[in-house]
């Protein structure tokens, strides 16, 4: 069933899904229907930073206001909305489209590191932050990608990782309680 194929859609999930489609009337599945093909023609990537957009640059990029000298590199879409919506970021934004992952086949050139390495260079960027998971792909690509930026001549730095906020030091895992004490800052 295709819609078992969705992100967080278990079997039993999609088969309640297709039953309430059933039981909808013909207008509102068309005008589901609708949307999503809508959603596929009208949203694109951004040329600047490829996030998704309706319009040649996205809104955070077609923002004046926005400081230039930071890109905040994610690597996907739904990391930057998560961190937009926290507000304090003024920065600009860049989508890597993926993580390195040598066992998976994805290397520097299935990821937009050649865009990011352009930007740097064109818009006289100062400081590049890192905001990655922190996973084997995500170490791999922080790294990777340091790498690459410092001799640019630009500040690469990478959001701290541990434990957090409200969380209880009993119940945090190993590698945390490590990322924790590794990236402590003066109290």
């Amino acid at each position: 069933m295709a819609l078992s194929k969705w992100p967080g859609v278990g079997e039993k999930t999609a088969g309640r899904m297709a039953l309430f489609l059933l039981r909808a009337p013909q207008g509102e599945v068309m005008e589901l229907a609708q949307a999503l093909l809508e959603l596929k023609e009208k949203i694109k990537l951004c040329r600047r930073c490829f996030a998704f957009a309706d319009q040649e640059l996205c809104p955070i990029c077609a923002e004046p206001s926005r400081q230039t000298g930071q890109i905040l590199v994610v690597a996907d879409p739904g990391d930057l909305l998560s961190i937009e919506r926290v507000g304090w970021f003024q920065g600009l934004y860049h989508v890597l489209g993926g993580l390195l992952s040598p066992l998976e086949g994805v290397g520097p050139d299935d990821l937009r590191i050649r865009e990011l390495l352009d930007r740097v260079r064109a818009e006289g960027v100062k400081e590049v932050i890192l905001a990655l998971n922190p996973s084997l792909e995500g170490e791999t690509t922080t790294t990777y990608l340091s790498q690459e930026l410092r001799p640019l001549g630009v500040q690469v730095s990478r959001i701290a990782y541990g434990l957090p906020m409200g969380g209880d030091i009993k119940y945090a895992d190993q590698q945390t309680l490590k990322e924790a004490l590794s990236h402590r800052v003066e109290a």
